[in-house]
């Protein structure tokens, strides 16, 4: 009896430890990087804290942390990737439709594009062009992907998901009213704000977004709420156009948006990825 019950006691206790090494693998599996630019170079890091690694290689092949290290707030952030596309999903979520009603065709992901042009980096400008007087926020997960995907089933979708970072797709309500196409309404130069890190290893499909205006929370949902969750919109869009490695599917954006004006401040948070943060500015 005391043999088995000291048997007892060391596979709990071996059980208890692969539980915890388990939980610190996974852990060290979550990495954020960051694209950033100082004096004339151009590189990428991975951030721990306050300070940025430099890495060597390529980010969506091999690539290596370096010795060399910058303090963060000495750099200028740029966007988080340079993409071949820019993807966005439209009534992504329930609560974005009118009473919570979903029209059948939102059965399917509803993708449209936006130029790559129009990304913006955190801490830069939203500027509102001469013209247009109803511009609003959205709060979204934005997802970047890892390596090329044609046709990819739902169940490898997530293999070709590098990491996830926050976007703002801001809105221009007349024009996507009015115009027979949204190339303006949502592709208008800084009409893509999004970073400031990109977030590999976290659980994408259960994650706390906020968008905050001046301070006040706006918009607040997690991402378990998607119609359609990340691994079925990188499927989708890959059985109809190849993705690059680099590429940013913006995932849609939760609840009721609001007008934006001229030296507001928009904060798009994100559960283990940072804060998204932009003024707004008139155009000249």
């Amino acid at each position: 009896m005391r043999i088995a019950s000291m048997f007892r006691n060391l596979l709990a206790t071996s059980l208890i430890l692969a539980a915890l090494a388990s939980a610190t693998a996974a852990e060290q599996k979550v990495t954020k990087f960051v694209r950033f630019q100082i004096d004339k170079t151009i590189a990428y890091g991975v951030v721990e804290g306050e300070v940025i690694y430099e890495i060597t290689g390529s980010l969506f092949g091999d690539w290596k942390r370096t010795d060399k290290t910058h303090p963060l707030a000495n750099v200028k952030l740029l966007p988080p990737t340079r993409p071949s596309k820019v993807l966005a999903m439209a009534g992504n979520y329930r609560s974005h439709h009118r009473n919570q009603v979903v029209s059948p065709k939102f059965e399917v992901p509803q993708l449209f594009l936006k130029p790559p042009s129009c990304l913006l980096p955190h801490g830069a400008a939203i500027v509102i062009p001469k013209g247009v007087t109803n511009v609003h926020h959205e709060g979204e997960l934005v997802v970047v992907i890892g390596k090329r995907a044609r046709n990819v089933s739902k169940e490898k979708a997530l293999d070709y998901v590098f990491g996830v970072t926050c976007g703002n797709d801001i809105s221009a309500r007349d024009w996507q009213k009015n115009d027979v196409q949204w190339w303006r309404a949502k592709g208008s130069d800084t009409f893509g704000p999004c970073g400031p890190f990109v977030v590999s290893g976290l659980n994408y499909g259960d994650l706390d977004l906020q968008m905050r205006v001046n301070g006040e929370v706006k918009q607040h949902q997690r991402t378990c709420d998607l119609i359609h969750n990340v691994a079925a919109i990188v499927s989708f869009a890959s059985g109809h156009m190849t993705l690059e490695p680099g590429d940013l599917i913006y995932t849609g954006t939760p609840g009721e948006t609001t007008e934006i004006k001229p030296g507001d401040v928009c904060e798009v948070e994100i559960e283990g990825v940072g804060v998204l943060r932009n003024k707004v500015v008139a155009g000249r």
